[in-house]
């Protein structure tokens, strides 16, 4: 029968305090996936994201947009050089490189030509155009207006934080399975059932949408335009296993290189 001897009792509280020790560190660490972003409460309410379907909502200026404008008059048969000084009421050759650029400023203005400052914030680009063929019919013939905007984009976050893209939307009708395409897709730790869509609503607030794209079901959600300023996240697995060993990898050290001194010194 072997005795329970002094040195058994001071090993196994030794145990104790060190596992004690690692799971107060563990409990109290910051550090576990501390990279995830945009957490939502498992009783949190989305959007509906039916709506979306339902109501193919076009894109409507905003400040910070930067605008590219074109001018024609006489119905786009010539076009104002606006590069150069005239006086209002004067047609210039048609010079298809005639693109400028301007920025909506953050008081909501935008100072184009002969016009002055004007605020374009809420229109949709159609409305925008015919915004300004009506201000400008006082000053020419039959004023035919193109605008761009040349900075829309969207930011793509596709499952893993050093991946996340800022994508520009070349064509107004790109789908929320394109601007994923364009960010590479879902990443091996992204979650397809689990993807965010967050916009801006009229009022300015950010509205957040759950899409699953996970199944042949979400089929009906792929085609789904994005907007200028969406934010697109897919949500990571979270990596417990491998977060928890990263964390207790410094006090199994410490614990152990303790151990080996107390065992070196008991031997003394």
């Amino acid at each position: 029968m072997k005795l329970f001897t002094w040195s058994d009792a001071k090993s196994r509280v030794g145990m104790k305090v060190g596992v004690g020790t690692m799971l107060i560190f563990l409990m109290s660490s910051c550090g576990i996936n501390s990279n995830l972003m945009l957490k939502t409460e498992n009783d949190y309410v989305f959007a509906n994201v039916d709506s979306l379907n339902a109501t193919k909502e076009e894109y409507k200026l905003d400040v910070n947009d930067i605008i590219q404008f074109r001018f024609f008059t006489n119905d786009a048969l010539r076009v104002l050089d606006l590069s150069t000084a005239t006086e209002p009421g004067q047609n210039q050759a048609f010079n298809p490189n005639n693109l400028l650029n301007y920025v909506i400023q953050t008081d909501s203005m935008i100072s184009l030509p002969a016009l002055g400052e004007v605020n374009l914030v809420g229109y949709t680009i159609r409305e925008a155009e015919v915004y300004l063929q009506e201000a400008y019919s006082e000053l020419y013939i039959n004023p035919f207006v193109q605008i761009t905007v040349t900075n829309k984009r969207v930011i793509v976050f596709p499952g893993n934080g050093g991946d996340a893209k800022v994508i520009y939307l070349a064509n107004n009708n790109t789908t929320l399975l394109e601007v994923i395409a364009m960010a590479g897709g879902i990443t091996e730790r992204g979650r397809a059932s689990r993807i965010k869509l967050i916009r801006k609503d009229v009022n300015g607030k950010r509205i957040v949408y759950r899409i699953d794209l996970s199944t042949i079901a979400g089929l009906e959600y792929t085609d789904i335009l994005v907007q200028a300023n969406d934010y697109i996240y897919v949500e990571p697995v979270p990596e417990l296993g491998r977060e928890i060993l990263k964390e207790m990898a410094p006090v199994i050290s410490i614990i152990t290189s303790g151990a080996i001194v107390i065992s070196v010194i008991s031997k003394l």
